[in-house]
């Protein structure tokens, strides 16, 4: 699935409005070649996942795409964003739950071209199991994370 595809995606999937989008284009190598970050605003805060930022400022009001490259083998606990979020699966497999208690048992497996929400303030979970994954995130920042119960 072309990258570029999946930030159009993200927006014509309604969680920022077409008005306030700044024109982007991306070949997979220039995304590669951008900043990575740890785990960047609105993201677990855990070693190992690494953060890009693909369009907008998390940190900032307006809207925001992030990639996540999460390792195999990571559990993200319960927790909550200020702003409502969409994401889209770009690669490997990703087990994403709802609820306050990050159960195995809730999450449902996402493959590549999976979307999903996040609404504001909503409790969710993520974890992968033996392949990591790649996940594009967009909002409208400034996005936070604050864990159910401390990791």
């Amino acid at each position: 699935m072309s990258r570029l595809f999946v930030a159009v995606a993200l927006l014509a999937a309604g969680s920022v409005p077409m008005a306030h989008a700044q024109q982007a284009r991306l070949t997979p190598a220039e995304i590669a070649a951008l900043p990575k970050e740890g785990a960047g605003p609105g993201t677990s805060g855990l070693a190992g996942i690494r953060t890009t930022v693909l369009a907008g400022d998390p940190t900032k009001e307006g809207p925001y795409t992030i990639e996540l490259r999460v390792p195999a083998h990571t559990s993200i606990q319960a927790h909550t964003h200020r702003d409502a979020r969409t994401a889209i699966v770009v690669s490997g497999t990703w087990y994403f739950g709802y609820g306050i208690k990050a159960d195995p048992a809730l999450v449902k497996r996402l493959p590549p071209g999976s979307f999903y929400s996040e609404p504001a303030a909503d409790p969710h979970f993520a974890l992968t199991r033996d392949e990591p994954a790649v996940v594009y995130i967009t909002g409208w920042g400034p996005t936070d994370t604050e864990y159910v119960a401390k990791p």
